[in-house]
């Protein structure tokens, strides 16, 4: 089953910068030029990494009118458009499809955790809205709900629905998602990239390329390219880091991370909060040891 590929390679989850308890587009510029010229695939504006829970419609909204306008097609353009409201989601998406993106990427409705049949349709509600291919996000973690299988087999025959970013921990799942013919695999996890890959996966969403957008690159090219052993180093040596951006609940640690590179504000919004003390220094010192062995 041939379905639309919307991006191979890295798309960066990015983050939304906060200044005084509002979004800083300037800042917002700056990161998003910094992406670019390390040549990322894709940016993903919205998600889970973007705080996009304490968005207001409007400001999600001017988000993705901004975003789209500085990026000006030079790299593949996702939006976050799911919420646990299936009247929502098909209100953002439609919004998302009508300005123009590449795709959009839809989280598994959370809270109320609705039935399969009924995650089913709220999937199927969204695609047949959607004016743009739709990829499924699942992450248990946030959740509380996991695709199954069955599930994925059903919402793979909806023709918008192209692939989903897999964001949990299990090897198993991933060895099944990928024999499903029509759903291109992406890691949701940073630890996983390699793995996906070798799996046929066509790449990440990713939290760590934010800071480090062409180290995270280096690990997909160089797999493409079909250099395996520099691939898996690439993923080896940045495991640190990804560890030590996932000691607290995302996105605080990558938002600290960034600020030390004077790239945007620590801030976040309420109930997101700078990490303790104690994360801070590891991220410092992991960090700072990775910067120092990438220029030997």
């Amino acid at each position: 089953m041939k379905k639309a590929e919307i991006f191979r390679g890295v798309g960066t989850a990015l983050i939304t910068p906060f200044s005084d308890g509002e979004i800083d587009y300037t800042a917002l510029e700056g990161l998003i030029e910094r992406q670019i010229e390390a040549g990322i695939d894709a940016l993903v504006i919205g998600g889970t990494t973007a705080e996009a829970a304490t968005l207001s419609d409007e400001e999600r909204y001017e988000l993705f009118r901004r975003t789209k306008e500085i990026i000006g097609g030079r790299c593949k353009l996702i939006f976050g458009t799911g919420t646990n409201d299936t009247r929502v989601a098909v209100r953002h998406t439609e919004f998302a499809s009508r300005l123009g993106c590449d795709g959009v990427l839809v989280v598994t409705p959370y809270y109320n955790r609705g039935t399969a049949e009924g995650v089913i349709r709220h999937y199927e509600a969204i695609a047949n809205a959607s004016g743009v291919p739709v990829l499924l996000y699942n992450v248990p973690s946030r959740t509380g709900v996991n695709l199954s299988l069955d599930t994925l087999e059903r919402l793979r025959e909806n023709e918008r629905i192209v692939g989903i970013k897999e964001a949990s921990d299990s090897l198993d799942r991933l060895v099944g998602i990928s024999r499903i013919d029509g759903l291109s695999l992406y890691s949701g996890n940073d630890s996983q990239i390699y793995p996906v890959l070798s799996l046929g996966g066509l790449g990440v969403i990713s939290v760590v390329s934010n800071l480090y957008p062409k180290e995270t690159l280096d690990i997909c090219k160089l797999y493409f390219a079909n250099n395996r052993d520099k691939s898996l180093d690439a993923q080896k040596k940045l495991l640190p880091v990804i560890y030590a951006l996932f000691l607290e609940t995302n996105p605080a640690p990558i938002k600290y991370a960034l600020s030390q590179k004077g790239l945007c504000k620590a801030d976040m919004r309420l109930p997101m909060w700078l990490p303790t003390k104690a994360t801070r220094d590891k991220i410092d010192r992991v960090i700072e040891k990775y910067d120092k062995e990438k220029t030997k």
